[in-house]
């Protein structure tokens, strides 16, 4: 477990996803303000279908609905996962930020995507004519710049954690092992495209008088919701049943390695994301030197703690190497 190592050396330094503490706290602000945008953006859209009768209306307001309910799920995943480790949880809580943000996708895809699909088809068969298009149209300008507002948020705290690791932020995105910044990001998304399609929808239903358009409008929202919380549920899935730190970082943890002195091979390594930023460490080393089997224990268990007191590092298990194993290489 993290903690200061013996002997006053000083925390190994690894490449690993930037921010630990500091990036949590960013990721709750992003989430916050998803969430007060998505709260005003609700209750907005909520008055605008009642007043116009627009299924695309509808849909966008079922759409921001579950989206305010997903930040507080985001909320909930950000504060378990920060919990310290213990005896029960020797490397910490952070799963449980994947658990929560699974929730979160899960709602996006039955409150959002089914809802929204479900309206469309029934606005279908619907006779109803829209009215009072112009509240229509303020409300989705708005929401526009709210939901504009929140994903500029969560570009800002990406753009610099991507440019840290290499990628390009939309990688960056995908493979980061913080979900709230993913899902935020992917929510807020979909929800430009949905205003867009809304708007689309509405323009059509006021030109031609036939509530169709509107009601395919609809139907594209919850398309793309849909598309959006599968997408989701899939990277929480991975980093549930346990995922690899990304090869590059891979890469530069086996070069700080045989950058110390105490190291003279790495053998093996497995560097799996156990929560966000967090991480722990598995590998074989061959120590320099030829020393007794008692020192190299010693020696081995002061080079777990210096790698363990690295705030990203959740554990830390190494072995000795055997003569026979290939050496690995950065």
């Amino acid at each position: 477990m993290p903690g200061e190592p013996p002997g006053g050396e000083a925390a190994i330094t690894f490449p690993l996803e930037p921010g630990d503490s500091s990036g949590g706290n960013e990721s709750t602000l992003t989430v916050i303000v998803a969430f007060v945008a998505n709260l005003l953006i609700a209750v907005a859209k909520s008055v605008a279908a009642v007043i116009t009768g627009s299924a695309s209306l509808v849909a966008e307001a079922a759409h921001s609905w579950a989206d305010t309910g997903n930040e507080i799920f985001l909320l909930i995943a950000n504060r378990r996962a920060a919990r310290p480790a213990d005896p029960a949880h020797p490397h910490g809580y952070g799963r449980e930020a994947y658990v929560w943000s699974m929730f979160a996708a899960l709602g996006l895809f039955v409150a959002g995507a089914a809802v929204s699909v479900t309206h469309g088809v029934q606005e279908l068969f619907s006779e109803q004519e829209a009215g009072d298009f112009v509240v229509g149209y303020v409300v989705l300008g708005v929401a526009f710049l709210l939901e504009g507002t929140s994903f500029l948020q969560s570009l800002r705290q990406a753009r610099p954690e991507a440019a840290s690791m290499q990628r390009d932020v939309f990688e960056h995105i995908v493979q980061t092992s913080d979900p709230t910044l993913r899902a935020v990001f992917f929510e807020d998304s979909a929800a430009l495209i949905g205003i867009v399609i809304a708007a689309a929808g509405l323009g059509l239903h006021q030109v031609t008088g036939s509530p169709v358009p509107d009601a395919i409008g609809s139907i594209l929202v919850g398309l793309v919701l849909g598309v959006v919380a599968i997408v989701l549920i899939q990277r929480n899935r991975s980093f549930l049943v346990g995922q690899e730190a990304d090869p590059r970082v891979r890469s530069e943890v086996i070069r700080a390695l045989l950058d110390l002195p105490e190291v003279s091979r790495v053998t093996y390594l497995r560097i799996e994301i156990v929560g966000p930023r967090t991480v722990t460490v598995v590998g074989d080393v061959d120590l320099a030197g030829d020393d007794v089997e008692s020192n190299l224990a010693v020696r081995l268990r002061a080079l777990e703690a210096r790698i363990s007191a690295s705030p990203a590092v959740a554990g830390t298990v190494l072995s000795l190497s055997s003569p026979d194993e290939k050496s690995l290489t950065p």
